[in-house]
């Protein structure tokens, strides 16, 4: 199963304790909920694995995975991703997004030019960001994911609207940028 039809819920961070126990870094908006996802996949989506959570920790989520009986098989699993089907997850609400759904959006500025594609959407602590590759550049820029930066998100038609910072509402250079260009 390709990624566009999985979503990365977390990884394996480690073992914990002597029976196989191990501890989870969830990406679910609860930690304690990737165990209610079913079977899950790494990220080849060859490897399944089937989690109990136990107790949530400062370290993460300590969880049982099926089949996995000692320390050793523990260690072993450290560093999986833990993808689930798009189709298990629950709708979302208006103007939530899912990151998975965002990422391969095309970006487009105000005034409807293309400026490039959303290639991730990270999340340094203050809020969710939209990183976009820049059109016909290596080059990304981060954009808050915010309703003045991000006025528009339409998953259906696959694209978002951007404004890039430096820009003003149509989308072009601001008279600052321009000066300081010259």
């Amino acid at each position: 199963m390709k990624n566009e039809a999985r979503v990365l819920l977390g990884r394996i961070t480690g073992a914990h304790g002597l029976k196989g126990e191990i501890v989870v870094h969830a990406y679910t908006e609860y930690p304690e909920d990737i165990g209610a996802y079913g079977i899950l996949s790494d990220g080849d989506g060859r490897r399944e694995i089937e989690l109990e959570v136990v107790r949530i920790t400062e370290k993460g989520v300590i969880a049982c995975a099926k089949g996995v009986n000692d320390r050793t098989q523990a260690e072993a699993l450290k560093g999986m991703e833990l993808w689930a089907p798009r189709e298990r997850l629950p709708e979302v609400e208006d103007g939530a997004f899912y990151h998975a759904d965002l990422i391969g959006l095309d970006a487009f500025a105000p005034d409807g030019r293309r400026v490039g594609k959303v290639v991730a959407v990270p999340n340094y602590g203050a809020s969710d960001l939209l990183e976009v590759r820049l059109e016909g550049s290596r080059r990304t820029e981060l954009i808050a994911f915010t309703e003045d930066f991000v006025p528009e998100v339409d998953i259906a038609r696959r694209r978002v609207v951007v404004r890039l910072p430096g820009t003003d509402d149509e989308g072009t250079e601001g008279e600052a940028d321009k000066k300081k260009d010259a």
